[in-house]
């Protein structure tokens, strides 16, 4: 047995130190308490439960709801020397007996199995003639039915508790709002436990949002500052999904589409490219991302809204989780606010449900619509108190300007009142603008008061204006999902001149110019990579994605991009020296140490 939790960090992970709370998680685990983990994605949760497994007597098992992420730890562990495995529908039936026949002997440090199988009689009644050092429920916001994840099975993991009272349990997630944490402890019976609540701020994250205004030209100037390196873009339909991915793929990107709309082996098939290739872009549905591993992602692109905030933070925190910089970019307009409404409306959830998920659409426009630091309020949506600037958002970067918009809002409040409130945004605009057509003339609107009263301003500035007061509460599209708009209880305050409005003044997109087919492929450029690093850095990439296919794993499993960037900057002549650099254990310092060394030497000469 490691002497102590420090010991194993250095040894086995070639971490130097703890960060944030891992030392008082580990240590509560270990001596056999209870812990509940919210730590955001990239903050170093799989230690928590891993380095306690290795120091109690037993085998931890972790409960993990996606075969991916399971694979994933486990071919990482076993490349740092640790006894791990999954038990899952993707082994044979023989391998499964086997995987078994280790786990009752006691030969496995940590087994990882989806909730569906641990809850089978069969399952339970093997644990029960097993030494179990730990369980530890991964992603447990799946808990929730407030969640993005809702997984049913879930609920029933407070069966641990009864069958195993003595053996400590850790639950840990990522996302977990207030509402979340408190169905955590209640569903899971974790009244006891000990919480460990990490800042959910992601520094490394760059955040921005902007105006949709030609999406696919804005995409691919947002791509040009990301060559070559792996990314994810999230859009809302399948059918986006794929034109975007031919699209890109036709401009010279490594793009693939995922969605549930795929058979199995195709879905399966990509993300194994994505997982183990360099610099794929990955095009999907929200049904791609939660549990993949992969620690080098350097973007997350939306070209629609979200859901929430919850759904966002989670899908913008698939980037970066290696600590080093990534960008989490979004473009959006009126009519993603209007399609978002009309999900919920017609969804057949029921009206609580419905109400909830109306705030959360609100609490993410006023986030997209905002002047300030978007940390603050991408953070105040999990109860946490951030005094921005960030310093790295949009807003704190380049401050939006603002105007005194009054007058234009009463003028839109009273047009939408006037026409009955049964009109969509496109007809009240044309109302401002005074446009006289068939449809105008057979309705009476250009006999209203307000017919042509906006006309000083274009059909595109009528749209900001109607946008940012949905997002601000001051109209509402309709409950029936028609897309029309409807005034709220707040409206009257702006209507009878009790309330001002100020407007953020929309940017016009930058226009850059367009690459050159033939320019050349830079790699690294969002982590700061020199000119004359690139050959070494080019170098260090190409062995890691040969040895990476050589033992059948994905690249960052041999080592993590801040490893390689460890080793750029430190330039290590000898084995020790290389043992120095974070991420190096001892097991791939043993495995890999030559190899890179070799690369480092030759490069450097």
């Amino acid at each position: 047995m490691h002497a102590s939790p420090l010991d194993i960090l250095q040894s086995v992970f070639g971490y130097a130190h703890f960060r944030d709370q891992q030392q008082a998680i580990v240590d509560q685990v270990a001596e056999g308490g209870d812990a509940l983990v919210l730590m955001p994605t990239g903050g170093g949760k799989s230690l928590c439960y891993q380095i306690p497994a290795m120091l109690r007597q037993g085998t931890g098992i972790v409960v993990s709801p996606l075969i991916a992420l399971m694979q994933d730890q486990v071919d990482a562990l076993r490349e740092a020397g640790v006894a791990a495995a999954y038990l899952n529908s993707s082994l044979s039936a023989e391998d499964q007996r086997e995987v078994e026949r280790r786990l009752l002997t006691g030969e496995l440090n940590l087994l990882y199995v989806a909730p569906e199988r641990l809850l089978t009689q069969r399952f339970l009644s093997q644990l029960e003639r097993t030494e179990v050092a730990l369980f530890a429920i991964d992603e447990a916001h799946c808990v929730s039915q407030w969640g993005h994840d809702f997984r049913p099975e879930y609920r029933e993991l407070a069966v641990l508790h009864q069958r195993f009272p003595e053996v400590p349990r850790i639950a840990l997630t990522a996302t977990a709002d207030p509402r979340t944490r408190e169905e955590i402890v209640e569903r899971l019976a974790l009244q006891n436990a000990r919480q460990f609540i990490s800042s959910f701020d992601r520094p490394n994250i760059r955040y921005k949002v902007a105006l949709r205004d030609n999406a696919k030209r804005q995409l691919l100037d947002f791509l040009e500052g990301h060559r070559g390196e792996a990314g994810i873009v999230y859009a809302l339909s399948r059918r986006k999904v794929d034109e975007t991915a031919e699209w890109l793929a036709s401009e010279g990107i490594a793009a693939l589409p995922y969605h549930a709309g795929l058979d199995a082996p195709t879905r399966a098939a990509h993300q194994q490219r994505f997982l183990r290739e360099d610099g794929v872009v990955m095009v999907a549905t929200v049904a791609f991302g939660m549990g993949i591993d992969k620690p080098d992602v350097r973007f997350v692109a939306h070209l629609d809204l979200p859901r929430s905030m919850e759904g966002y933070y989670q899908e913008t925190g698939r980037g970066g989780r290696d600590g080093l910089p990534a960008e989490a970019w979004m473009i959006y307009g009126l009519s993603d606010v209007v399609t978002m409404s009309q999900m919920i409306a017609q969804s057949e959830s029921a009206d609580e449900r419905k109400r909830v998920e109306r705030q959360k659409l609100e609490s993410l426009l006023a986030y997209a619509e905002a002047t300030h630091c978007r940390r603050e309020l991408l953070l105040g949506a999990f109860g946490e108190t951030y005094q921005g600037p960030c310093g790295n958002c949009d807003n704190c970067r380049e401050p939006p300007k603002t105007w005194d918009a009054t007058v234009p809002a009463q003028k839109a409040l009273s047009c939408v009142y006037r026409s009955g409130q049964r009109y969509g945004s496109g007809h009240v605009i044309d109302i401002l603008r005074g446009v006289d057509n068939a449809r105008m003339s057979q309705l009476g609107h250009d006999r209203l008061s307000t017919f042509g009263i906006g006309a000083d301003m274009d059909a595109k500035q009528w749209g900001s204006v109607l946008r940012q007061l949905l997002a601000a509460g001051l109209l509402e599209a309709d409950a029936e999902g028609y897309g029309t708009l409807r005034l709220t209880k707040t409206s009257r305050d702006v209507l009878v001149g009790n309330q001002r409005v100020l407007l953020r003044e929309d940017m016009r997109p930058e226009r850059r110019s367009r690459r050159r087919a033939d320019s050349k492929l830079v790699t690294g450029g969002s982590l700061g990579i020199e000119a004359y690093e690139q050959p070494m850095w080019d170098a260090l990439r190409a062995l890691r994605a040969q040895l990476a296919k050589q033992h059948g794993v994905p690249a960052y499993v041999i080592f993590h991009d801040a490893t390689l960037l460890g080793m750029l900057r430190a330039l290590p002549s000898n084995e020790e020296e290389l043992a120095s650099v974070s991420g190096v254990g001892e097991a791939k310092l043993k495995r890999y140490g030559k190899d890179f060394l070799a690369v480092i030497n030759a490069e450097a000469e």
